[in-house]
């Protein structure tokens, strides 16, 4: 193994610069596509379609992300009308720029992973799409790190080699995973258990309300001498209850019970109760794990005004923008070599609503600091010296 290894830093050019543990992962995984363990599709059913808070997440997330404009710098000079910015503002003829980024953030929330593809024209790409994630597959080269993608849709499998341009044709976008080389952490994945629960707690309240809203009860047959009832007197009864007393449309309705039938409610009992508060810590768990308050999902809190905004302001400052933030450098770094090197795309925080409170107070503190002259102040909230650079009189 040890020779083996030594081959391969062999073939290295002595110049160029690798990872040391890139061969031990390449001794396992080298040329084959190395398939995602968790099943992407069983959490987008269980979790964005059929749970509520999820859902929720996901898209509060997601729209936030996708609508948090970026700006374009080239070292420490801001390029409004870059084309970098044009192309993700209109990355294909079938989506805008918002859709675009909010399908990319949605497949990251609920997958973990999110892929964009670059349609190349020449030197720099034209055009951007969002793959699917549970379709696609790593392909880890010599080096033990991605050298190519494999797209599958109905049997057939595109490969995109990651040098085949000077722009890779795939951005893998990832969420940190503390035991995989290749694949992100879902929020999800940790939630599942709280998803779980959450899930049962509505089946169950659901098969209530199918049962006339109430607790199920027992018929007790008291025939004469102790008889019991036949099969087809069990069969009769059982159908006749189904088909007149359960479901909502039935509530309410009396029973009319024939001679030596009894019958006996059964109540909840303080466990099935629990069903409910139950409920409850799951969901504010499930927003825990996706870091979303969950004031601003609806439970149960101290719904004021205040708390409301300062909900929003945590939900941007520890969720949105970091999310944008490491997806905007992503982006930067895999479009720089088109667009330079020096390129890099950083959120617009000045243009984001829920932040305007802590902006305005900004200013005001730095309007009041009369040891700074213009250009620090400038400086100070992110807009670099003027152009002139001379100091005010």
């Amino acid at each position: 193994m040890f020779d083996f290894l030594r081959s391969l830093r062999g073939r290295a050019a002595p110049d160029q610069k690798r990872s040391r543990v890139g061969p031990l992962i390449a001794l396992h995984e080298a040329g084959r596509a190395v398939w995602t363990p968790r099943d992407y599709v069983a959490l987008s059913r269980e979790g964005y379609e059929r749970n509520p808070v999820v859902h929720r997440c996901v898209r509060l997330i997601a729209e936030a992300a996708a609508q948090t404009p970026l700006v374009a710098k080239v070292g420490d000079r801001e390029v409004p009308e870059h084309p970098a910015l044009a192309l993700i503002e209109r990355p294909n003829p079938r989506q805008g720029g918002i859709a675009f980024r909010e399908m990319l953030f949605g497949h990251l929330l609920v997958a973990g992973n999110a892929y964009v593809e670059a349609v190349n024209a020449g030197r720099e790409p034209r055009e951007l799409y969002a793959l699917r994630p549970d379709r696609m597959r790593v392909v880890p080269g010599r080096d033990g790190w991605p050298e190519a993608y494999d797209y599958t849709v109905g049997g057939d499998t595109v490969r995109f080699r990651q040098d085949e341009a000077e722009v890779p044709p795939i951005l893998h976008l990832t969420l940190f995973h503390p035991i995989d080389d290749h694949y992100g952490l879902s929020p999800v994945e940790p939630a599942a258990s709280a998803l779980d629960i959450h899930n049962a707690a509505s089946n169950w309240h659901k098969a209530l309300l199918d049962n006339a809203a109430r607790p199920s009860g027992a018929l007790v047959y008291d025939g004469p001498g102790g008889a019991t009832l036949t099969e087809a007197q069990f069969d009769r009864l059982k159908q006749e209850l189904e088909d007149s007393f359960q479901g909502a449309r039935n509530a309410g309705r009396p029973l009319l019970l024939e001679g030596g039938l009894d019958w006996k409610p059964l109540s909840l009992t303080p466990a099935e109760l629990d069903f409910v508060a139950a409920k409850g810590v799951a969901a504010r768990e499930i927003a825990l794990a996706f870091g979303v308050p969950p004031l601003l999902l609806g439970l149960a809190g101290d719904n004021t005004h205040a708390n409301f905004a300062e909900a929003n302001r945590a939900l941007w400052r520890q969720t949105v923008i970091p999310l944008v933030r490491r997806s905007a450098q992503s982006l930067a770094q895999w479009l720089g070599p088109a667009f330079g090197d020096e390129l890099s795309l950083e959120p617009d925080l000045d243009a984001v609503e829920a932040l305007a409170d802590e902006r305005e107070s900004l200013w005001r503190r730095l309007g009041a600091a009369d040891f700074l002259d213009d250009d620090e102040k400038r400086e100070a909230v992110g807009y670099g010296r003027r152009a002139s650079g001379k100091e005010p009189s």
